[in-house]
């Protein structure tokens, strides 16, 4: 018999993954002192996905600011653009930037990373217009978003998909990357999810409902080349900017063992790294936003973005840990 907690939590994750984060529901309050440019497209005469909104001062400054770039999840199927966590760091001396991409029922793999790839270029392109550093930009996404957020990591600059939405001459590379629970690694997730006997997987993989296999329009491990494409590990390289990396114990959608095996690789080649493991967590939860996990986020950009000279230490596990009662 599954328990009222385990319950309210699978619930909790399936909204999470195919209605994206609960913010992405609601239009975004803005704190005083920020305003915001909606719908801006990146991709001239594109399709009406390919387009995001901007968050800075009102009152604009003399040094350039760096930059936030939010990629949102919500399964490469849904999902929105709203609710944007990064608004908040333009109080703290930030630019911050949402984006929005094609789903996988409009267009399948490469499509969300080439937009991505894109959003990135066209920012860059339009730096001086709105102040902020083009050489500081930082990606930030959860789930689908955490994946296309360290796809950008790992493959940028390498020319890995063909280029879309122009600004050619600019680069896509970013300079630092927080994944929370982002798929790593198409090639090895149904393996890791039976080899995991603690968490039930909730999807029936290569099914209609499979958000994995929808994404590249094939099922997975019957074809090695487009796994290997579409997963951030496979791009990794000695100099991958860093990465900061969030993933609960007990995640049921996009396998605890996937993070694990990225960082492994991303360690292999000398890459920072840091891990936050969340003992007991799923595919989110409260421990997600504690007070502790905040500060750990905004030091991780504070230090790669700003250049602050401070030490990042990791939440001690114990502070994180959800206990879950177990089933009767």
């Amino acid at each position: 018999m599954i328990t009222r907690v385990l319950f309210v939590e699978l619930i909790a994750v399936l909204m999470c993954w195919h209605a994206c984060e609960a913010d992405a529901a609601q239009q975004p309050r803005l704190p005083p002192g920020i305003r915001a440019e909606k719908d801006i497209p990146y991709v001239q005469g594109g399709d009406e996905s390919q387009r995001l909104d901007l968050y800075l001062p009102e009152q604009t400054g003399e040094k350039p600011l760096p930059l936030i770039v939010y990629v949102h999840g919500g399964g490469w199927k849904g999902g929105s653009k709203q609710g944007c966590p990064a608004i908040g760091y333009v109080g703290r001396g930030y630019a911050a930037a949402s984006v929005e991409y094609r789903f996988s029922q409009k267009a399948v793999f490469p499509a969300q990373i080439q937009d991505c790839q894109a959003a990135i270029r066209w920012l860059r392109a339009n730096s001086k217009k709105y102040n902020m550093d083009p050489d500081r930009i930082g990606v930030w996404g959860g789930s689908a978003g955490g994946h296309l957020a360290s796809l950008l990591g790992t493959s940028g600059g390498k020319k890995a998909f063909p280029l879309v939405g122009g600004n050619e001459d600019q680069s896509d590379r970013v300079q630092a990357v927080c994944d929370v629970y982002g798929p790593a690694n198409f090639n090895t997730v149904i393996q890791q999810a039976e080899d995991d006997k603690n968490v039930k997987n909730v999807f029936k993989f290569n099914t209609p409902s499979d958000p994995y296999s929808c994404l590249i329009g094939a099922n997975l491990g019957e074809d090695k080349q487009k796994g290997d494409a579409v997963s951030p590990v496979h791009y990794v390289s000695s100099d991958n900017p860093p990465f900061l990396v969030l993933h609960g114990t007990k995640d049921a959608l996009v396998p605890f063992a996937q993070s694990v095996e990225f960082v492994a690789a991303l360690e292999a080649k000398g890459v920072k790294v840091l891990f936050q493991k969340f003992p007991g967590s799923g595919h989110g939860g409260p421990a997600f936003g504690k007070p502790a996990v905040n500060d750990l986020i905004q030091k991780f950009f504070d230090k790669h973005l700003k250049g602050m000279d401070i030490k990042i230490d990791l939440v001690l596990e114990a502070d994180l840990t959800v206990h879950v009662e177990p089933a009767k």
